[in-house]
């Protein structure tokens, strides 16, 4: 399991052989988003790192109160 979404990212892209440029044209973003994410940065828009992430086939979604707690 990944700690955080900068390492899960980098991995992830790694993996696929890509760039970041290359990524980021293939996930439909500018590359400072991939770099912003990849980089750990903390204001990102959740909708831009859902585009990242749905290239994986995953996407992060608002905690409910109740998965906080725990």
């Amino acid at each position: 399991m990944y700690k955080n979404l900068a390492q899960f990212t980098k991995d992830k892209r790694k993996e696929a052989n890509l760039t970041q440029q290359e990524f980021a044209e293939r996930a439909g973003v500018a590359l400072t988003v991939v770099r912003k994410i990849e980089q750990g940065k903390e204001n990102l828009s959740l909708a831009k790192v859902n585009q990242v992430l749905l290239m994986f086939g995953n996407k992060l979604a608002p905690l409910t109160l109740k998965e906080i707690e725990k």
